[in-house]
């Protein structure tokens, strides 16, 4: 059986109750060493065999899949933050449906979540933003033309941008080309959950000039909008005295 894990955003206990028992109980662990912590590791057995997918292909990785199952072993895929967001997995399960091999998927904690603890912060306020666009810049990954960032940034959402670290000031242009101020709030935010964490709140004009000032190149997280600054935002209507729900009646 094979075992897709979620390893959460960084912080070795933000894995899931679920997901530490597949690693204490793996025979063998193939990890996303670029940004998986490997303190992690500490929960695997002894005499499990362990590899580093940070060096890997595709066909290597599935290859180290085959083997184990051919010997009745289980695996343990761990991936960074919650894989169903840049994890690349649905090609693997593809050849494992292929082969009739049977897998499940452990979910984690994104590191967009971890991004908004590291600054209290909440995406969706009333009658500030009420939806997140999760996205990427294109780099040598293409993205799809219709998703190309200033189209995204005329919805004026929040938005989390992810792997863009070292293209911040093209960044900057396509948002404000998108219809968002050099002024809106943005943050960095860098290896969300992790001992070494830092955030840093700047400006959509502002976000590569931050990110020169305190050394940030890789492994870090842009949050755009004005859900940065929580500022000019609605109670919720949900906790409103004058507001009947399914649980409680208006008393205002």
């Amino acid at each position: 059986m094979i075992h897709f894990v979620g390893a959460g955003s960084g912080a070795p206990d933000l894995i899931t109750v679920r997901g530490q028992k597949f690693l204490q109980e793996a025979d063998v662990i193939i990890y996303a060493g670029s940004l998986v912590n490997p303190e992690l590791l500490n929960e695997k057995k002894e005499g499990c065999k362990v590899y580093n997918s940070a060096t890997m292909t595709l066909e290597e990785v599935l290859d180290v899949m085959f083997e184990a199952e051919k010997d009745g072993l289980m695996t343990v895929r761990l991936h960074t933050g919650d894989p169903c967001l840049y994890g690349a997995i649905r090609e693997q399960m593809d050849v494992l449906d292929e082969k009739g091999i049977a897998y499940d998927y452990c979910p984690g904690v994104s590191s967009f979540c971890g991004a908004a603890s590291a600054l209290n912060l909440e995406y969706t306020l009333p009658d500030v933003s009420q939806s997140v666009i999760i996205t990427r810049m294109a780099g040598r990954t293409p993205v799809p033309e219709k998703e190309e960032i200033a189209s995204l940034a005329s919805h004026h959402a929040t938005m989390v941008v992810f792997l863009s670290t070292g293209m911040l000031e093209k960044l900057s242009e396509r948002l404000i080309a998108g219809g968002y101020t050099k002024d809106t709030p943005a943050a960095i935010v860098y290896k969300a959950t992790w001992e070494d964490e830092r955030a840093f709140v700047c400006t959509v004009g502002t976000l590569a000039e931050t990110a020169k000032k305190n050394n940030i190149t890789k492994t870090a997280l842009m949050i755009i909008g004005d859900v940065v600054t929580h500022s000019h935002y609605n109670r919720s209507e949900l906790y409103n005295p004058a507001f009947t729900t399914e649980f409680r009646e208006a008393t205002k």
